[in-house]
């Protein structure tokens, strides 16, 4: 007679889409339901008896679900939950509150005011993602001349523009 238990597991490995995961569950059936012992199960599955041991025991004393794929913890923010919550407000003041010129957040820019009220160095990618947690986005400014002028620019295209066109063309022709 085959227990709930195992019908689960037989369930799980089927539902799994990670092979790592998958070969987690198929070690834990193999060992429940055919009684296999772990080297054959190891062979098997092309790992070591090591890691089937490992996996057996975590889930004899955790369950079926310490087999599933758990997301890695990554480094320890250097900022705390209060920190971090305190950036929009900081931001809020406005970028020339903090010497900047113009009011438009870049990357860099709140890089800095981390780095100044917190004293924590971000890089600006890194600073893109915690605003991106933080529901703000960062501005990108227009690279564009202040003293452009677009009437200038649009003779230039119409008239003289065309002109090197041609000149490049009889150039080109032998």
């Amino acid at each position: 007679m085959v227990s709930i238990m195992e019908k689960r597991s037989t369930r799980l490995s089927a539902q799994t889409t990670d092979l790592k995961e998958y070969r987690r569950f198929r070690a834990w059936e193999l060992y429940r339901e055919k009684g296999w012992t772990q080297q054959q199960i190891a062979d098997v599955l092309g790992v070591t008896q090591g890691a089937v041991s490992q996996w057996l025991k975590r889930a004899s004393e955790e369950g079926m679900g310490a087999l599933r794929q758990r997301k890695a913890p990554g480094a320890q923010s250097r900022l705390t939950a209060a920190q971090k919550a305190q950036i929009p407000v900081l931001l809020k003041q406005g970028a020339e509150a903090y010497g900047f010129r113009g009011e438009i957040w870049t990357r860099e820019r709140v890089s800095q005011v981390i780095r100044r009220e917190f004293g924590v160095t971000y890089t600006p990618r890194h600073v893109g993602r915690i605003l991106q947690d933080l529901d703000w986005s960062p501005q990108k400014p227009i690279s564009r001349a202040s003293q452009r002028d677009e009437e200038a620019i649009q003779r230039w295209t119409q008239e003289r523009w065309p002109e090197l066109q041609k000149k490049l063309k009889r150039k080109d022709t032998p």
